[in-house]
């Protein structure tokens, strides 16, 4: 422990932190949405972590404009090369790859969602961990126009950033030390980001009792 707290000791002055950690912020949170491989949830927590432990009080502020502001460019970005696949006859790899990652069941309830409530499931999508690629599927087949896309995503990308960055708060104001604030924070968006998926597993294996499907004769 005692390494650990030197090494955070000798961590960069706060200007240059912000000078490498907003870009990086950035590049990280649009290169998730566009592909999910970065934890882009775990990224803006661990990012309001270390802004709640900084001086400058507009920290919190940036960490939040920069999260909203890189989601809402890479979800457009993919929407828009969604919608060339749409278009076109032989559909394209960016289309194909949002077919694969909406699972059937998912997106017949995101274009039901979608009938009833309009744009304003985008909020709710991007807030229910795995649900922002069915409903973005379910706006390119329902051919919504990218205006009427970018009004929901407006919301949905601000709500996003504020729930992540309250996580990342929570954890920050728990731990005098940065880095112990940003375990919790990351363990917390884990936990949330995956407890649907083992739910979910959790039902499908569960064995069904004799008779149950059924009432008795």
């Amino acid at each position: 422990m005692g390494g650990l707290a030197d090494a955070v000791g000798r961590l960069p002055s706060e200007s240059t932190q912000q000078a490498v950690g907003y870009p990086s912020l950035f590049l990280l949170v649009t290169l998730g949405a566009l592909v999910p491989v970065v934890p882009t949830g775990a990224v803006v927590s661990s990012a309001a972590v270390v802004a709640f432990h900084q001086t400058d009080p507009l920290a919190l502020m940036y960490v939040f404009l920069v999260s909203s502001a890189a989601a809402f460019l890479g979800d457009v970005t993919l929407y828009w090369l969604g919608q060339r696949g749409v278009r076109s006859r032989n559909g394209s790899r960016w289309l194909a790859e949002l077919r694969a990652r909406a699972a059937p069941e998912r997106l017949e309830q995101a274009q039901q969602k979608l009938t009833d409530h309009g744009v304003a499931v985008l909020v709710l999508s991007r807030l229910v961990p795995a649900g922002r690629i069915p409903v973005m599927l379910a706006c390119l087949l329902a051919r919504m126009p990218l205006r009427a896309f970018v009004r929901g995503d407006v919301p949905a990308c601000l709500a996003w950033a504020a729930t992540y960055q309250l996580i990342g708060i929570l954890g920050g104001s728990l731990f005098d030390e940065a880095w112990k604030g940003v375990l919790l924070a990351v363990a917390l968006t884990v936990v949330i980001s995956g407890a649907p998926a083992v739910w979910r597993r959790l039902r499908q294996g569960r064995p069904h009792r004799p008779g149950s499907a059924g009432g008795h004769a």
